[in-house]
C-alpha cells in the first residue's frame, strides 16, 4: 500500500499560524474602528463610512496585480515584502493625529493586506504535498475563520477593561510582527520563475479560463456583503435584537469551522463540485430563514446555516480555481476567487444600501435571498459542467 504524503509539515503549520496571525491582527481593529473615528476624531457616520471603504477598495485593486506579481517573481520575497508593509502601517495608527492623516493610512494599509492575502494562500499551496493539494486548501481556511470568531469578542473585551485604543493598536502590530517572524521561516520549494515574454494582458491579472466560476463567486460575495453591513441595523430595528450581532457572528465563525472539517473527507477525494453544491444549497436555506422567519430562532440559526454553507462552498470554489489554472497560475488563480468575492461584497453593500433606503431592510433581505438561489441554481446548472469540462490535470 502506498504511503500518504504528510499534510501537516513543518511549511503548511507555520503558513497556517502567520495567517492566523495575519487575520488576527485585522479582526482585532475591525469592529472597534468606527468608535474610535466617532470618538477620536467626532466623525459622522458617513465620513467613517468613507474612511473605512478606502481599505477595502485599495486591497481589491491590489489583487490582480499581486497574482501577477507572485506567478512571475520569487515568492518568499513576495510574501516577505507584503507582510513587512502590512506590520508597518499598524504603527501608522499610533501616529495619526488627525482623521486625514488616519485616513491615509488605513486607504494604503489595504493595499499590502490585499496582496499578502493572495501571497500567503499560494504558499500554502507551494508547500503542500501535491496529492493532498485539495484537504490541505480546506483547513488552510480555517486559519482566518478561527481568528474571525476570538478576535472581535477579544478587541472588545480588552476595551472594556482598558478603554484604550492605542493597546489594540499596539496588539495588532505585536501580532502582526509574529506572523511576519514566522512567514521568514517557511521554507519553500525552489520553483524556476520561467519569464513570460507575451504581451500584457487579461490573462496575466485575472484567470479568464475561471471566468464562469467568477461570475458564480460575484453572487454568493454580493449576499455576504449586505448581511454583513447592516446585519445590526436589520437586527435593531425590524427584530429589535440590539446585542446579538456579536453572538451572530460567532455562530456564523463556528457553522464555517465545522463546515471546513466535515467538508475536508470530500474534498481529500477530489468531490470538489459535491461539497459546493452541498454549500450552496445550505447557504439558500440559511439566507432563506434569516428574512422568512423575522424573529430569534430564524435569526440565529441563519448565521449557523450561513456558516455551514459558506464553510463548505468558499474551499471547493478556491480548489476548482486553482485546478482550472496552469501550475505557474496559482497565485492568478487565489487573486482571482478572491476580486470576484469583494467586487461581489462592494456590490452589495452599495446596492443593499440603496434598497434599503429605498424600500426598507426588509425588502433588501429578500434581494439577498433570490439573489443566493440564483447563484446557486447558476452552480448546478451551468457552472459545474463548466468547471469538468476546463479543469487542467498537471
Amino acid at each position: 500500500m502506498e504511503k500518504q504524503e504528510k499534510l501537516w509539515n513543518e511549511g503548511y503549520i507555520k503558513v497556517m499560524v502567520a495567517n492566523f496571525a495575519l487575520y488576527f491582527a485585522f479582526y482585532l481593529l475591525t469592529p472597534l474602528l468606527p468608535l474610535y473615528l466617532s470618538e477620536n476624531f467626532h466623525a459622522t457616520k458617513d465620513i467613517i463610512g468613507l474612511v473605512l471603504s478606502g481599505y477595502t477598495l485599495t486591497s481589491l485593486l491590489s489583487r490582480p496585480f499581486s497574482g501577477y506579481l507572485v506567478d512571475s517573481f520569487p515568492r518568499k520575497k513576495v510574501l516577505m515584502l507584503c507582510f513587512f508593509l502590512f506590520f508597518v502601517f499598524f504603527a501608522g495608527y499610533l501616529g495619526a493625529v488627525s482623521l486625514l492623516m488616519f485616513t491615509i493610512i488605513r486607504t494604503i494599509h489595504g493595499i499590502p493586506f490585499g496582496a499578502l492575502t493572495v501571497s500567503a494562500s499560494t504558499v500554502a499551496i507551494d508547500v503542500l504535498p501535491s496529492s493532498r493539494r485539495n484537504e490541505g486548501i480546506g483547513f488552510y481556511g480555517l486559519a482566518n475563520n478561527i481568528a474571525m470568531a476570538i478576535a472581535p469578542s477579544a478587541a472588545i473585551f480588552i476595551y472594556k477593561a482598558t478603554n484604550s485604543f492605542e493597546i489594540l493598536f499596539w496588539l495588532s502590530l505585536i501580532v502582526s510582527f509574529i506572523g511576519l517572524l514566522l512567514a521568514y521561516t517557511i521554507k519553500i520549494p525552489q520553483k524556476e520563475i520561467v519569464p513570460n515574454k507575451s504581451k500584457l494582458s487579461l490573462d496575466r491579472f485575472f484567470l479568464v479560463r475561471g471566468w464562469l466560476l467568477a461570475v458564480n463567486m460575484v453572487f454568493f460575495g454580493f449576499c455576504f456583503g449586505v448581511l454583513s453591513s447592516y446585519l445590526a441595523i436589520y437586527g435593531k430595528e425590524v427584530l429589535h435584537i440590539t446585542t446579538g450581532t456579536g453572538t451572530y457572528f460567532t455562530l456564523l465563525s463556528v457553522g464555517l469551522i465545522l463546515s471546513r472539517l466535515q467538508g475536508n473527507k470530500g474534498l481529500k477525494e477530489g468531490r470538489l463540485t459535491n461539497n459546493a453544491a452541498k454549500g450552496v444549497l445550505t447557504s439558500s436555506v440559511g439566507y432563506l430563514l434569516f428574512v422568512a422567519l423575522p424573529n430569534d430562532w430564524g435569526y440565529y440559526l441563519s448565521a449557523l446555516l450561513i456558516g455551514l454553507g459558506n464553510g463548505h462552498m468558499y474551499p471547493a470554489f478556491q480548489n476548482m480555481f486553482i485546478q482550472v489554472a496552469h501550475h505557474n497560475e496559482r497565485g492568478t488563480a487565489n487573486s482571482s476567487i478572491l476580486v470576484a468575492w469583494d467586487i461581489g461584497v462592494g456590490i452589495g453593500v452599495v446596492l443593499g444600501g440603496f434598497v434599503a433606503e429605498l424600500f426598507g431592510y426588509t425588502p433588501a433581505f429578500w434581494m439577498v435571498a433570490i439573489a443566493q438561489f440564483s447563484g446557486a441554481i447558476l452552480f448546478l446548472v451551468a457552472t459545474r459542467t463548466f468547471f469538468k469540462k476546463r479543469r487542467i490535470i498537471e
